[in-house]
């Protein structure tokens, strides 16, 4: 009798960790460009398939030569923004004629604030708050990075102050008490293989954000770099299509985010989600190593 109690327990204990993995979704009926779909405009919202801003309308403005951008980069161009903590980690945008690719990280950040920043440049189509409703919080959050903190006055760009470091400077480390136990390859890529990392990225969630590099000289060593894109996609805003926890599919995220993102369900996705960054944050960091993502 005492085994078959045992043998009950431990079956219980199996399906209580099998309902806790994160679910993988088979089925929507919700498009995944989600609040990018822009009231119908769909992709010509920010990609003007002919005439750049004139093509959306917006006359007298300058775009960008790269990605069809239609959106209006003048008055954004050659700006400082002082992002994250009393503005550390100071972004300056490229100046007109100086765009060469749509993937250069302040480019990208350039792009994003284009219509995100509502305090240079004020976008016609926002209406500056999120479509989602904050989980457990309720409300919603603010969309416009530029004009949410009213102590910085209007037009400032200390503005930025309370919004996560982006840029040059916003960089990505291995090593330390702070940092996972990764390796920075030379191409500045960064590999998951330490002790803890490995588990976090292979076992118990991922590493699904898409970091950006910096090179600081001709010949210089590349360094991973965070962006807008390193955590959102901007093309999927409620799927991330990936690998969580050791299973590839299709999971269940808000706001854009890269990775499994479920903070409605009481779990630890969203902690998890930060965690692919701030890795001495991370239980696997804390000698933690079979601490599941739910």
């Amino acid at each position: 009798m005492k085994t078959i109690v045992q043998l009950v327990l431990v079956l219980i204990a199996c399906a209580a960790v099998m309902m806790a993995q994160p679910v993988s979704i088979t089925s929507s009926t919700t498009d995944v460009l989600g609040a990018h779909n822009v009231y119908g405009r769909g992709c010509v919202a920010c990609h003007a398939p002919h005439g750049g801003p004139n093509g959306n309308n917006i006359s007298g403005g300058t775009g960008a030569p790269v990605a069809l951008w239609g959106q209006n980069l003048t008055p954004l161009f050659g700006q400082t923004l002082g992002f994250g903590d009393t503005g550390q980690y100071a972004v300056t945008l490229p100046s007109n004629g100086g765009i060469t690719s749509a993937h250069d990280a302040t480019t990208v950040i350039m792009l994003c604030l284009s219509c995100h920043d509502g305090n240079l440049a004020k976008s016609g189509m926002m209406k500056g708050t999120t479509v989602e409703t904050l989980p457990v919080a309720n409300g919603n959050a603010p969309t416009f990075l530029g004009n949410d903190a009213a102590e910085a006055g209007s037009n400032s760009t200390s503005a930025y102050n309370n919004d996560h470091p982006v840029g040059i400077k916003a960089t990505f480390g291995c090593g330390g008490a702070y940092n996972w136990d990764c390796t920075i390859t030379s191409s500045g890529g960064v590999t998951m293989t330490g002790a803890a990392s490995s588990v976090f990225a292979n076992t118990n969630y991922g590493f699904a954000v898409s970091l950006s590099t910096y090179t600081a000289t001709t010949g210089g060593t590349p360094v991973p770099i965070v962006t807008c894109t390193s955590c959102h996609d901007q093309h999927a805003e409620n799927i991330y299509s990936g690998k969580i926890a050791g299973k590839t599919g299709y999971f269940q995220t808000m706001f854009f985010l890269r990775g499994y993102y479920n903070p409605s369900n009481g779990g630890n996705s969203a902690a998890q989600f930060c965690r692919q960054c701030h890795g001495g944050e991370s239980n696997e960091m804390h000698g933690q190593m079979g601490v599941p993502t739910i």
